[in-house]
Formats: structure tokens, C-alpha cells, sequence
């Protein structure tokens, strides 16, 4: 209003706004922007809404060195993570207690007294080592229980270099422990930091102290750092017995700046075989906790580019925030019983950070959805923006669309390792291009959506939106009653009944308003695009089927497109939207095309062993490689292939049984083990054998096998006793015990057997020392090469048979 405004409008014809000048004219001018570019504005706020579903899930900015002494400072852990991170640090390496003694000296500059706890242990998975805790102590002013701060300083057997998975765990706590007592306070309750040894061996270490020290009874929750990855925000998975209410309730309180995770997350992990430390706890003393784990970048795990150099210092952050307000909050809280017979389905989202309600609300919420979707067809009804005939063609569009996504989803692995049968010796099921895989499928099955419902677009938004509102109502019944835990998928279903009753009501209604109405379910369902094939793989075997967790991506990519088709009608009317998005697609298949090879920062995993059979003198190469390197394959190909039947029949190599390629091999003059029998008796019925295995070279692991069937009635070795739940389990497993080996250990074993048994032991020597070992001559890697994790690798393998009649 006055005479400048009118001077602009003035300078400015070609918008002619000229009759716009009075007291309202801010307001036209601004309704008719909103008109003529809300297309604009509406692709926009998706945008949005899409990045902030992603990017505000983790801290975007990383305290320096010079961050204040009471904060937590990520540059400040790098520097811990650097120094753990130098070699591998597995039971039984050089570098181990290096790593260990580390470790103690930083707790003790915080002016902790530090201890360590050291034992033997056996579990249930049959692995027996030497474990050596690292313990400290905060004292608190109360008797109360005791909060418990956890995490593992092993790294995985033989090549990871354990930056991620645990030295994070490692640097948060001695960084935000630090920061803590920065702080001056005197802690109401007692503060345990256990950083315990061989959790990679089967939670060793947290074993045996639940088993055998006293503080275990002391303790009222713990606070788990994990990793399973090198990036991406950490998630917060909860392990409880019973209901999670307490836990997710006290979890708010603590007010953690960028909380993520969902109750979905937390029933899938239930229902996979997912251990860690904190899962002995939970178990054995039924004591409650968090795990804050980050599964981003899955190709590093177990690796030997688990390393400083590949960690996202973002992540770190975010493990960082955790810490400080778990430390601030618990240290404070009655932590005296977390047990609770409810459970609650939770989930985060940017800005309102964690949202949860009780389970008792589910069937409630759910009929209120069936009410709605109902009252709003009858208002569509009444309006004439719903009509019987164009609402049932809605829903062929939509079961086209739900039919071609699933089907490329399923069988996606099957597309992507037939073209690129090398992604089979990567053995997370994740390559290294696998980000951009996910960002190619989503916009293949959002070009499918729109390129088939443009042709129905005359059916109007109200007609169409039916469909998806209807299947994803009969997906919440079925998690209500199935899996409670994903019942948040109600939120989505009310936002799309609001979208839906705005359509209906008025077909051409606000195309702004209606998009920000439809961002909760950009915000909740969209990351499960991307999370389902990172945190599950490329494929996943379901008893004797294969299939890929794309088929997953599809269903959420069509259902989000569904229910937000009240926005993306407005955008029917762009001609060949749907081939431009494919053509995208495509160039991102095309990127994941060019990067398929293996480089020195995508390397190809390998694998080499050696197998001795002392008994019939005879000796192997083998590996587990699909596609063999130049680097393998000059001594398989030199040497005189072998039946890897044969390998697994008369070597009996139980190590691994996924040997792709095997020749013969040179003798070599490996030591086999020297095996003293010091006792064989019966009595009354029963037979008792004494032995002890003592290696003859510088050994990692000794695991023995005896035949199927063989029944053992007690054992104990080196002290540890095995479960009469374990010993069930040898006549159909037919191993009795891996031992991994610190300083060349002997293996006493002391068991009682049936006396009218005949029994066979197969002695399975290894050492990681292929490489390095005098008796050969093993050129290193190529750089365009590592290590193959989760297999006995890199390793000079003896096989000694002995019988007993």
C-alpha cells in the first residue's frame, strides 16, 4: 500500500498486477504465486520432506578438538579410534593386548581405577578363548543399581582392522565418559564401564562376566555401542524379555537430540539370529538395555577396510549424542526396574523426534481408519468426486503397478548377480555401488506407478486413491495382528485419509496444503525404501528360498506412491514425467554399471588356505571364491584340480564347506599337533578320556569334530564346562569345541563317553599366517584385493585324525 508499492508494480508491466494495489494486494499477489506455481511449490516441499527424512537423522556438523571440555567432541574419539584401529586386534593377535593396554591407560588419565577380569569361557555356539575385560568404575551417591556403559575392544578374526565395529563403541565411551566427569558431578547412581574381549567369538567376554563377577548383580540397564557397518545413523535396538514401555518412556526422557529407530526395526531384530553383548544380559540376568548400532556402509564390515580412514565421523556424532544424553539422564534415574508386561510401537521422525503409544491402542486406531475410510467414500459419494464404476478402476492401476514393482523387487538379485556374478564374493550381500541400486529401483518403480496410472487419470484423484488406502488398511490389520510392532503404519494410512477427504470434498482442493498433509508419510515410509535392502542385503535365503529385500523397497515405493496420489494427479499432466524419471533410473543403473568393477577403494574379497591331511600326508589349495583373481588363481590353475567333494568327504574340511575351487598342493613340512592321551578308563559303564593338544607351531584356533552320532556325556575344557544343552547338540552337529588360541595354549579336554562306543576325533589346526609364513611364498594382494571376511581365511589348515576302540 502507498506509493512505492505502486512504483514497483509500475516498473514490473509484464505481470500485470497493475489492478492488484490496494490494502489486500500482498495477499492476491502472494494467493496468485501459490496458483501459478504450486506445482512447483508442491515438488518442492517433497523434496524436502524426502531429504529431511534422511539428512536430519544424524548430526551435520562434527566437534572439533577445541569443543568445549564438558561436550562431547568427535574429532577428540577419532583420535582413540586411530590409535585402536592400527593393525587387527583379534583374540590371540600381537596387537590385541596393545589395544587392551590402550585402552586401560585412557580410563585410568580419566582418573578411573581400572581392572581387568580374565577367564576361559565356552558358549553355546561351541567356541571356547581366553577373555580379558576391561573394567571401571564411577561411584555414585545413592545404593541404587548400577547403569552400565558397554562395549568390545576385539576386532573380528583375521583382517578387520575394527575401527567401526567396536573401536566407535570404544571411543564413545571413553570420550563421552570423559566429558562427563568434565562436568564436575557427582552421579546418583554407580557408573560400570565394561569393555569387554571376544565379543566377535560369540559374546565371550560379556559372558563371562555375567557368569562370574559380582558387579553383573548390580546392574539396572545398559547402554550397548554397535556396529555393523562403517556409516549411516546409528539406530537404538532394545533388548527386554518382556515389554518395552518402560524402556521406550524413559528413553524420551532422556531427550537424545536425534533419536532414531522404530518398533518394526525392533520386532524384525527379535526374530533374526542378531546377538551382542547386551543380548547375554538380557538373557542370563534379565537385565534390560539399549543397543545404538549403525549398519550404513555394510560392505566394511569385518573387514580390513574397517578402518579410521573409511569411518563417517557423522555417524560417530551421532553415537556421541547418544552417549552424553544417556550418561545425563540415567546417572540420575531410578534405574531399579525396567521389566513391564506392555509394550508400545514407537517410531522417529525429523523434528518431533520420538513418538510411541501403547499396544492396547492398536485395535482402537485401526477401526477409527476403517471409520473414516468409510464416512470419506460417502462424502465422496455425495460430492460426486466418487463414483461405484471409476472407484473399482482405480484399483487396476494400482494392482498393476503393486504386481510389476513386486516382481522386479523379487527378483532383483537374481538380475543384478547373473549380470555380475562377482557381487557373489561379497559376502554381506551389499556391494560397494549398492546405494546407488536402491536409488535406481526407486525411480524404476516410480516410473512404472506413473507411467500406468497416467493412463487412468481421468478417474480423478478421489476414485484413485481408494485402492491404496484400502491395501494399506489390509497391511495394518494384518501388522496388528501379526507383527504389532509396524502398527505405526497407521500414521500414513490417517494422513492419506486426510489427503483423501480433501480430494473428495473438492477435487481440485489446495495442491500446497494437501502435500503438507501427505509428509508424514514421506517422512515414515520412504527411508523403509532404502533401509530394508541395506540393513537385510541384496538377498536373503528363507529356508530353501532365495529372494531379494528389493521386493520390499517395491511394495513401500508403490504404497507411498498410493497414498500420496493426491498430490502426484496434479503432476499426471507433465507429458513423459514417468519416461524422464526411467530415463534417470537408467543412468543410475548405468553409474552402478561403471562402478562394478573392483578397485583399491572397492576391492574384490579373496580367499586362499592351505590344507595338511597329517594322516594320509597329502596337502591342497582352496578357496571360496566364485570369480577367482590372477592372484588365486595362480595356484589353482598350475596345480591339478580336485572334486571340492572331494575337499569336504576324505579331507573333511569343516571350517567352511563353501569351497568353490580346490588343486593340489606341495607338501610343506607343517607341524601337526603332538595329542597326549593321559587317561583312558571305564568305569561303571562309562569311558573317560583325558587329552591334551598342544600345537607345535604358532597357531589361532584348533576346533575338533568327531562323527555323527557320536554321544558325549560330559566335557570340560581348559576348565570350561559344556552345557548338557550343547552336548545334545554334537551327535547332529558333530563338533565338540572350537578353541581360539592366545599364546599358543594347549587344548585339555576331559570327557566321559559310553563305554560300547567307538569314537573318532578330527584335530582341525589353523593359523593366519599364510601370507607371512617362511615355508612359503605367497606374493601380496593386489590392490584391487582384500581379504574374505566371515571365512577361515588367509590360513594354513592341518587336519590329525585318531581313533578309539
Amino acid at each position: 500500500q502507498g506509493g512505492g508499492l505502486q512504483n514497483v508494480f509500475k516498473a514490473m508491466p509484464a505481470l500485470k498486477l497493475k489492478p492488484l494495489i490496494r490494502s489486500h494486494d500482498v495477499a492476491k499477489v502472494f494467493s496468485l504465486a501459490l496458483k501459478k506455481y504450486h506445482l512447483v511449490i508442491s515438488f518442492l516441499i517433497v523434496v524436502v520432506a524426502i531429504y529431511t527424512s534422511f539428512y536430519n537423522k544424524m548430526p551435520q556438523t562434527i566437534e572439533s578438538l577445541d569443543a568445549p571440555k564438558t561436550e562431547f567432541s568427535t574429532e577428540r574419539a577419532l583420535k582413540h579410534i586411530k590409535n585402536i584401529s592400527k593393525k587387527p586386534h583379534y583374540v590371540g593377535a600381537p596387537a590385541h593386548p596393545e589395544v587392551r593396554n590402550y585402552v586401560i591407560d585412557e580410563l585410568q588419565k580419566l582418573g578411573l581405577q581400572t581392572g581387568i577380569h580374565q577367564g576361559v569361557n565356552s558358549n553355546k555356539r561351541g567356541n571356547l578363548c581366553k577373555v580379558t575385560n576391561i573394567l571401571a568404575r564411577i561411584k555414585g551417591t545413592s545404593n541404587g543399581k548400577a547403569l552400565l556403559l558397554l562395549t568390545h575392544y576385539d576386532s573380528s578374526q583375521h583382517s578387520s582392522l575394527g575401527a567401526s565395529d567396536a573401536g566407535s563403541g570404544v571411543a564413545t565411551i571413553l570420550e563421552g565418559v570423559r566429558a562427563y566427569l568434565e562436568q564436575d558431578k557427582t552421579p546418583e547412581n554407580d557408573i560400570i564401564i565394561l569393555i569387554s574381549d571376544g565379543e566377535e567369538l560369540g559374546l565371550q567376554g560379556a559372558e563371562l562376566f555375567v557368569k562370574k563377577h559380582p558387579w553383573a548383580d548390580e546392574i539396572g540397564v545398559v547402554v550397548n555401542f554397535e556396529a555393523r557397518g562403517s556409516g549411516g545413523p546409528s539406530f537404538m535396538l532394545i533388548e527386554t524379555n518382556g515389554g518395552n514401555s518402560k524402556l521406550i518412556s524413559e528413553f524420551a526422557k532422556a531427550e537424545t537430540p536425534f533419536p532414531v529407530g522404530n518398533s518394526l526395526a525392533y520386532s524384525v531384530y527379535k526374530m533374526l539370529p542378531n546377538d551382542t553383548d547386551l543380548t547375554v544380559f538380557r538373557e542370563q540376568k534379565n537385565i534390560n538395555g539399549y543397543n545404538f548400532a549403525f549398519i550404513g556402509d555394510h560392505f566394511d564390515y569385518h573387514t580390513v577396510k574397517d578402518s579410521y580412514e573409511r569411518l563417517d565421523k557423522n555417524t560417530l556424532a551421532h553415537q556421541g549424542s547418544y552417549i552424553m544424553a544417556m550418561l545425563s539422564y540415567f546417572s540420575e534415574s531410578d534405574l531399579s526396574n525396567f521389566n513391564s508386561s506392555e509394550d508400545y510401537a514407537y517410531f522417529s521422525v525429523p523434528f518431533f523426534k520420538l513418538v510411541y503409544f501403547p499396544f492396547s491402542w492398536i485395535i482402537p486406531l485401526l477401526g477409527i481408519t476403517f471409520f473414516l475410510f468409510i464416512i470419506i467414500i460417502v462424502i465422496g459419494f455425495r460430492k460426486k468426486t466418487v463414483s461405484t464404476k471409476a472407484l473399482f478402476q482405480g484399483f487396476i492401476p494400482f494392482l498393476i503397478s503393486l504386481t510389476l514393482c513386486l516382481l522386479l523387487g523379487y527378483f532383483a538379485h537374481l538380475i543384478l548377480y547373473g549380470i555380475y556374478p562377482q557381487y557373489y564374493d561379497i559376502l554381506h550381500n551389499f556391494p560397494y555401488n549398492g546405494y546407488t541400486y536402491i536409488a535406481a529401483f526407486a525411480l524404476l518403480f516410480v516410473s512404472i506407478c506413473l507411467f500406468t496410472y497416467r493412463r487412468f487419470k481421468k478417474l480423478g484423484p478421489a476414485n484413485l486413491i481408494v485402492a491404496p488406502i484400502f491395501f494399506w488398511l489390509v497391511i495394518c490389520t494384518l501388522v496388528s495382528l501379526y507383527l504389532k510392532g509396524a502398527s505405526f503404519f497407521m500414521i500414513p494410512a490417517f494422513a492419506a485419509l486426510a489427503v483423501f477427504y480433501m480430494v473428495s470434498v473438492k477435487e481440485k482442493a489446495s495442491l500446497i496444503f494437501i502435500t503438507l498433509l501427505g509428509v508424514p508419510i514421506i517422512w515414515i515410509l520412504i527411508p523403509l525404501i532404502q533401509i530394508f535392502p541395506v540393513g537385510l542385503g541384496f538377498k536373503m535365503n528363507i529356508g530353501a528360498t532365495a529372494f531379494s529385500p528389493f521386493v520390499l523397497s517395491g511394495l513401500f515405493t508403490v504404497s507411498s506412491f498410493g497414498l500420496l496420489l493426491g498430490i502426484f494427479h496434479r503432476f499426471f499432466k507433465i507429458k513423459r514425467l514417468s519416461a524422464f524419471i526411467f530415463l534417470v533410473g537408467i543412468i543410475f543403473f548405468a553409474s552402478a554399471h561403471f562402478d562394478a568393477n573392483f578397485t583399491k577403494d572397492s576391492p574384490q574379497p579373496s580367499s586362499l588356505v592351505y590344507l595338511h591331511n597329517a594322516n594320509t600326508n597329502k596337502s591342497y589349495w582352496a578357496t571360496y571364491d566364485h570369480i577367482p583373481n590372477k592372484w588365486v588363481n595362480q595356484y589353482l590353475e598350475k596345480s591339478k584340480q580336485v572334486e571340492t567333494d572331494f575337499i569336504r568327504k576324505k579331507f573333511g574340511y569343516r571350517n567352511g564347506n563353501s569351497i568353490t575351487y580346490a588343486a593340489t598342493a606341495t607338501i610343506k613340512k607343517i607341524a601337526a599337533p603332538e595329542i597326549v592321551i593321559s587317561k583312558d578308563t571305564i568305569i561303571d559303564k562309562e569311558r573317560f578320556i583325558n587329552m591334551s593338544i598342544k600345537p607345535r607351531r604358532n597357531v589361532n584356533r584348533l576346533s575338533v569334530y568327531t562323527e555323527k552320532g557320536t554321544v558325549i556325556n560330559a566335557c570340560e575344557i581348559n576348565g570350561s564346562t559344556l552345557t548338557e544343552d550343547y552336548l545334545k547338540s554334537i551327535p547332529r552337529r558333530k563338533r565338540v569345541i572350537t578353541h581360539f588360541v592366545s599364546h599358543n595354549d594347549p587344548t585339555e579336554i576331559s570327557m566321559a563317553l559310553p563305554a560300547d562306543q567307538k569314537i573318532t576325533f578330527h584335530f582341525y589346526e589353523s593359523s593366519y599366517d599364510l601370507l607371512t609364513n617362511e615355508l612359503f611364498s605367497v606374493p601380496a594382494r593386489p590392490e584391487n584385493s582384500i581379504p574374505k571376511p566371515f571365512r577361515l581365511n588367509d590360513a594354513i589348515i592341518t587336519k590329525k585324525t585318531i581313533h578309539f576302540e
